[in-house]
């Protein structure tokens, strides 16, 4: 820009700026002063960024509840995304303006120090001097804000005076040479009409000459159509004796035919015989057979040797089941025999295994870390395995890709993961094997009373180490 390009100017004091004697505090620090006019775009962009780079560094209580799901962005997001929520809280709520202008204190305290005097450093950026001015809001902060806005209007009015001169004089330039190439178009087209006017006298000599070859050409035509005719004529003389020895032909396959289908008959009634016989003489043993049974009144066996070995059935078996003789409970060989029980499903309580193992990472890690050994342990042991979160305090949609084998689900508003977790023990039919991974002892006592089979996080925990 050209205001920034000039020469540094002397700290110009704020002349118009209201005295010592200002009678309200409002008035001495001019938060009083009112914009006459929208805040010009380049200052509002700085102040924009300003308060992205501050929003991180303040607690959750203190922002607006519009700019508590932009706090985990970077800088940059938060800038992109919010910057229409940050520019409204900045202007509606003082409060969240001062806590940023404290940011700017620590961040510029010459710039600062220099604008509460009432002076502007020359060597400071403009929009800079703009945006702190919009933040700190001293006294004559709008004529600040507003010179900065018309120096940055002539600024761009220069610049694109400047520009289009030079367009200007890129446009003579180009149609000098189109001027040029036109007259050389002009020419070469002459030259190319002479050549295409002699070209055309060529081709009406060999027009004529084609028109006499042409002539000659249909007399042979003519010629060729009566030995055409001719040959024609032979030809159905020909097709007709060719369809009379084919008809001949026909009716001789047909008596064929006939002998065949005579011979074939003939040999399937003597096969006939053969196997009538074969057929009486296997009922008769059937017959044998059954009056046999019936004589010794012997029942239908359904028992075999093996049903008489005394077992637990796989199809019965539970997670109850599971013997607990000499395994602790932290034992991660406990939990391998229970997701060794056929149709098993294994329910985990996402938060509570995380904030057991690992509850200094953030939540976003805490649950990539869970995911990545739950998968693993899915694909070893090929066991249905669900993972269940907290979802009720959720801001924004988590964006994730659940990773193969392991299914994950949210709670929604107004419900915790532990209600969901009930919700999917009863969703079970009954019977059917489920394994709860939770320590907190009121899922515990309900998923026992829906059938399912408890254990402590430590147990996962210890498991998913070892693996």
């Amino acid at each position: 820009m050209d205001a920034a390009r000039e020469p540094a100017e002397p700290q110009e004091q704020l002349s118009a700026v209201p005295g010592p004697e200002a009678d309200t505090p409002e008035e001495a620090s001019g938060a009083g002063e009112q914009l006459d006019r929208p805040l010009p775009e380049g200052v509002r962009r700085r102040v924009v960024g300003l308060a992205a780079d501050a929003l991180g560094g303040l607690p959750a209580g203190e922002l607006p509840a519009t700019l508590r799901p932009y706090a985990k962005f970077t800088p940059a997001r938060r800038a992109k995304y919010a910057g229409t929520a940050l520019a409204a809280a900045l202007e509606a709520e003082p409060v969240f303006r001062l806590r940023i202008a404290e940011r700017l204190r620590l961040g510029q305290p010459d710039l600062v120090r220099a604008l509460e005097a009432g002076s502007v450093p020359g060597a400071a950026e403009p929009l800079d001097v703009a945006a702190a001015a919009y933040l700190l809001r001293p006294r004559g902060w709008v004529r600040l804000v507003e010179d900065v806005s018309d120096r940055v209007e002539r600024a761009g009015a220069d610049d694109a005076a400047a520009e289009a001169a030079r367009m200007v004089e890129k446009l003579q330039e180009e149609l000098t040479s189109l001027r040029a190439s036109a007259r050389a178009d002009l020419d070469r087209q002459r030259a190319e009409s002479e050549g295409t006017r002699r070209e055309l006298e060529s081709l009406r000599k060999k027009q004529r000459s084609l028109e006499s070859d042409t002539r000659r050409a249909q007399a042979e035509v003519k010629k060729l159509q009566v030995e055409l005719a001719a040959a024609a004529s032979a030809a159905a003389t020909e097709r007709g004796a060719a369809e009379s020895e084919n008809r001949r032909l026909k009716h001789r396959v047909t008596e064929l035919e006939s002998a065949l289908e005579t011979g074939r008959r003939s040999a399937r009634e003597g096969r006939s015989v053969e196997d009538m016989r074969l057929r009486l003489l296997l009922d008769t043993v059937l017959q044998s057979a059954q009056g046999l049974q019936r004589e010794l009144a012997l029942p239908v066996t359904q028992l075999h040797p093996a049903d008489l070995v005394d077992a637990v059935v796989p199809a019965s078996a539970s997670p109850h089941d599971v013997a607990r003789r000499a395994l602790a409970e932290d034992d991660p060989a406990l939990l391998d025999q229970l997701l060794a029980i056929p149709q098993v499903h294994l329910v985990v309580d996402g938060y509570n295994v995380t904030k057991t193992g690992y509850p200094t990472l953030p939540l976003e890690q805490q649950r990539m870390r869970l995911l990545g050994g739950l998968a693993m342990l899915a694909q070893r042991t090929q066991a249905e395995v669900t993972c269940v979160f907290d979802g009720q305090d959720l801001d924004v949609p988590v964006i994730m890709a659940p990773p193969r084998g392991v299914r994950v689900r949210f709670s929604r508003t107004g419900q915790t993961a532990d209600e969901l977790i009930r919700q999917l023990v009863r969703a079970e039919p009954q019977g059917r094997p489920v394994v709860v991974v939770s320590t907190d002892k009121e899922v515990a006592d309900g998923v026992r009373k829906a059938g399912a089979r408890p254990v402590a996080s430590v147990l996962l925990l210890n498991r998913l180490s070892r693996a």
